[in-house]
């Protein structure tokens, strides 16, 4: 399940799924004050360590995600988290430019709303007479 909601990154040679939860959205929300506001605070900001260190802080939450889940499931078996750190040294400013489709795509699965529509009642009448 947490395939068709995540994307992956390669850091430091290791794979990480970016994963948008629930728990992940409430903390983005906390720090940005929403998803909405997340991408204009780092396209905004002025000084560029400071939007360094947002990236880096939003890599390590949307991995840690991942992590989490495995830990939950596999009490026996937990991971280490990631750390903004980590990110920091193992990451090229390069890299973290690349990573941007890899969020992107997570946070999108995240808040995709699967909804199927029918078509209306009037259309549907319309089309089985031809006009």
């Amino acid at each position: 399940m947490e395939k068709e909601r995540s994307a992956t990154i390669s850091i430091g040679g290791a794979e990480y799924d970016l994963i948008l939860t629930t728990r992940a959205t409430k903390e983005i929300a906390a720090r940005f004050g929403g998803l909405e506001s997340l991408g204009e605070t780092l396209m905004k900001s002025e000084n560029f360590e400071a939007a360094l260190d947002e990236i880096c802080w939003l890599i390590a939450l949307l991995a840690n995600q991942s992590i989490l889940i495995h830990n939950l499931r596999n009490p026996h078996e937990k991971r280490e988290l990631l750390t903004s750190e980590e990110v920091e040294l193992l990451t090229s400013p390069l890299e973290l430019a690349a990573y941007k489709e890899a969020i992107t795509s997570a946070m999108l699965k995240g808040t995709a709303r699967n909804v199927a529509s029918a078509p209306a009642k009037g259309a549907a009448a319309k089309n089985r007479r031809g006009g």
